[in-house]
């Protein structure tokens, strides 16, 4: 079995507080297609979404960036058709929220991915260099096949983006999808 994990994929980070900005905006059709791909040959499919407090100056990522996916604003909503891809198919899609990089930390992932025997992961979402590289190497570390589709993976940092993909590939044994 495998899992399809959406890293960040929402309203601020795309073009909100953090915003990704065009490349972000350039992988929208290609997540929504990978999502509904998905959702269609039964796959499981898991949107990590960022969760931070209004004022949360105990959190670590307080110094390093502006307020972002703060809970209950709209910046934190999935961007654009995502959004209208999950509420489509929510009783299908696993809504887990994450307060780290990592999808994995401090969640409940891994345990729902050997609950479903699922071996292999494919990651999308932003930021690439930031969530999904730690998701990656959380996954990698804890044994899972993991893929990571080019054409649907965004940073803020373009040399970091490139620098991931390589990481990913060279040091992770990922396939590079």
């Amino acid at each position: 079995m495998k899992a399809l994990v959406v890293i960040d994929y929402t309203v601020d980070f795309v073009i909100g507080k953090l915003p990704c900005g065009q490349p972000a905006i350039d992988i929208e059709d290609r997540i929504v297609e990978l999502t509904n791909n998905f959702v269609q040959n039964g796959d499981w499919v898991v949107m990590a979404v960022d969760l931070h407090d209004e004022m949360d100056t105990n959190h670590p990522e307080h110094k390093l960036f502006p307020p972002h996916n703060i809970r209950g604003t709209e910046g934190r909503e999935l961007y654009g058709k995502l959004q209208d891809e999950y509420e489509a198919d929510r009783d299908r899609i696993y809504w887990m929220d994450k307060t780290r990089y990592s999808a994995f930390c401090g969640t409940d992932l891994e345990l729902q991915l050997r609950a479903r025997h699922i071996e292999e992961i494919h990651l999308v979402g932003v930021c690439t260099d930031i969530c999904v590289l730690h998701t990656a190497v959380d996954a990698y570390n804890k044994g899972f096949k993991v893929y990571v589709h080019r054409d649907a993976v965004a940073s803020f940092n373009e040399s970091g983006h490139e620098w991931a993909l390589s990481h990913f590939e060279h040091t992770l044994g990922a396939t590079i999808v």
